[in-house]
């Protein structure tokens, strides 16, 4: 795996990947930044990488669903330096006709054994998620 950063102007950089894929970033404390901050795409790799775990999970279960939004927040450290994330909470919220019991499974599958992201933040920050089925809170972890 490789990657390549480009220095646009001042905080402004695009990140390409091998398959000539990219994202931009920028310092979030600049006035109208150009992109996303690092830290938040720690947390988009978050939502990615369980994402793709759990429909995985949830195809080999036989569970159809219409549509799956993974909202991830995080708390980071205040005053320090670096200032890591000390809590990432991610709501995974399901839209369809899908087994409770499943999509939970799928879910702490991804949050506590597959997720490379996860797994990797958990070091220092402490990983909790809630499942949400057609808009009802269906388990809090």
């Amino acid at each position: 795996m490789k990657i390549k950063l480009k220095n646009i102007s001042n905080s402004y950089s695009t990140i390409e990947n091998e398959n000539g894929n990219f994202i931009s970033i920028d310092n979030k404390s600049v006035k109208n930044p150009k992109g996303v901050s690092p830290m938040e795409l720690l947390l988009m790799g978050v939502a990615g990488c369980s994402s793709i775990d759990i429909i995985s999970i949830l195809k080999k279960q036989k569970q159809k669903f219409k549509e799956l939004t993974i909202e991830v927040s995080g708390e980071r450290e205040k005053g320090e330096l670096p200032s890591l994330f000390k809590k990432i909470h991610a709501d995974v919220k399901f839209v369809g006709d899908i087994d409770y019991n499943k999509a939970f499974r799928a879910c702490k599958l991804s949050f506590t054994k597959y997720c490379s992201v996860s797994k990797t933040l958990e070091a220092t920050a402490k990983i909790t998620y809630s499942v949400y089925i057609n808009d009802k809170k269906v388990l809090v972890k």
